[in-house]
This record gives structure tokens, C-alpha cells and sequence, in this order.
């Protein structure tokens, strides 16, 4: 089973993305801002990451860049997915330059979620 970790502050969407994983078969930590992601990232293997790019202590895009600059290998090339309700406040360049494979605009497409949840996990 894919283990997917979600970092977002708002838990409504954390559940909603949780559930609708779930049902895809994916196994989902959730977590509520980038330091924790680091934190779980120690501990644990994870196939992706979802990450809320606007998140208190340490925002999504600080966090990708930390992702990308850990030692472990393994760890460092982790796919991600950014979730941003400001979308138009970033580019793909600027995602794709803190490390990020993707992003999802909020409110969140379910069906796209699922749908790149899968291209970047197989």
C-alpha cells in the first residue's frame, strides 16, 4: 500500500483528502504544517507529499526546499504536490523551483487529486 502525507492546516480539507484516499487504497498521515512533515519524514518512508503551500510554522514552499535538501537520497526525491488557494500567486516555475512535481488549486479537485496522486505514485 502508498503511503501518502498530507500537510495541511485546514482539517476539513485534511479529511476530505484522507477519505477519498482511503478509498483509493492509499494509507494517509496527516499532519498540520512543514516542520511536522520533516518530523514524519525522519521517522518514516512515504511515497508522496501533499502540501498546503499557506500553513503556520513552516509554510509549503520552505518545506519543499527542505525536502529536496535532505542527505537521504531516497527521501530527497519524494514526488510532491503543492495545494495552494492562491494559485495565481505562484507559477509553475515557482513550484516547480521549490521542488514540487505538481500542484492542485483549492478549492481541490478530487478527481485530479486522485489522478496525480496515482501518475506520481506508480
Amino acid at each position: 500500500m502508498k503511503k501518502v502525507l498530507i500537510a495541511e492546516d485546514s482539517s476539513v480539507i485534511q479529511n476530505l483528502a484522507k477519505k477519498i484516499l482511503e478509498f483509493q487504497n492509499f494509507e494517509i498521515h496527516a499532519v498540520k504544517n512543514g516542520q511536522q512533515v520533516l518530523d514524519e519524514l525522519a521517522k518514516a518512508d512515504f511515497d508522496i507529499i501533499l502540501l498546503d503551500i499557506n500553513m503556520p510554522v513552516m509554510d509549503g514552499m520552505e518545506c519543499a526546499r527542505a525536502v529536496r535538501a535532505l542527505t537521504n537520497t531516497q527521501k530527497a526525491t519524494i514526488p510532491m504536490i503543492a495545494i495552494t488557494g492562491n494559485a495565481r500567486n505562484y507559477s509553475m516555475e515557482d513550484f516547480k523551483a521549490a521542488g514540487f512535481d505538481d500542484f492542485l488549486a483549492k478549492p481541490l479537485n478530487f478527481d485530479a487529486l486522485v489522478t496525480q496522486v496515482k501518475a506520481l505514485t506508480e
